[in-house]
């Protein structure tokens, strides 16, 4: 992806101003945006017909034992993930360990990589605010949208919210490949939803 390129129609160049994430009003919009998972657009992973090539992710792979096993929905600018930690993802008692926290932020961040942006990535920086203890036990919303983007760099939002609060917030970015290299590299060929 190149500056000098039109943004596709998923997504814009410049979403929120710098700051935002510390704007209560801000961390406001990110809980409010709360739905039910039917009235999102659910993503395929693309990545299932390559678990002989080695996919297992610890995120998003759906047979990896001592994973997460997250799935993603679309909902209008934002890619969405709801899930629930267990006690085996805590740190202190009934908290969510901040590893965790920022494995689900990054993993979202990736699927927007992969999903609105068409192409694939990896992480190049990732910035965390824990603001409030995340429970285990409960259903998670993971939100991230895309900032801006910096010639082949997208720059995400990103948050976990439980019960409607925002409990942590991120700044995601992520080096992103040409579709070409996506193809050769990635083995990827595209993001659709369930739907399509």
């Amino acid at each position: 992806l190149h500056a000098d390129r039109p943004v596709g129609k998923n997504h814009r160049r410049t979403a929120h101003k710098k700051g935002d994430l510390e704007n209560p009003d801000m961390l406001h919009n990110f809980a409010s945006h709360k739905k039910d998972k039917k009235a999102m657009d659910k993503i395929k992973n693309p990545y299932l017909d390559l678990r002989d090539k080695g996919y297992n992710c610890f995120a998003c792979s759906p047979w990896n034992a001592k994973g997460l096993k997250m799935e993603f929905w679309e909902d209008g600018d934002e890619i969405v993930s709801i899930w629930e930690a267990d006690g085996d993802y805590q740190s202190w008692t009934d908290t969510v360990h901040g590893g965790i926290q920022a494995t689900l932020l990054d993993e979202v961040g990736g699927w927007y990589v992969t999903r609105k942006l068409q192409t694939a990535g990896v992480t190049s920086n990732l910035n965390i605010r824990y603001r409030k203890t995340v429970p285990v036990g409960k259903k998670l919303e993971i939100r991230v949208h895309l900032k801006e983007m910096r010639r082949n760099l997208a720059v995400m939002e990103g948050s976990i919210s439980c019960e409607g609060k925002v409990c942590t917030t991120a700044e995601i970015i992520y080096f992103t490949v040409s579709q070409e290299k996506a193809r050769e590299e990635f083995f990827f060929n595209g993001c659709e939803l369930e739907k399509d």
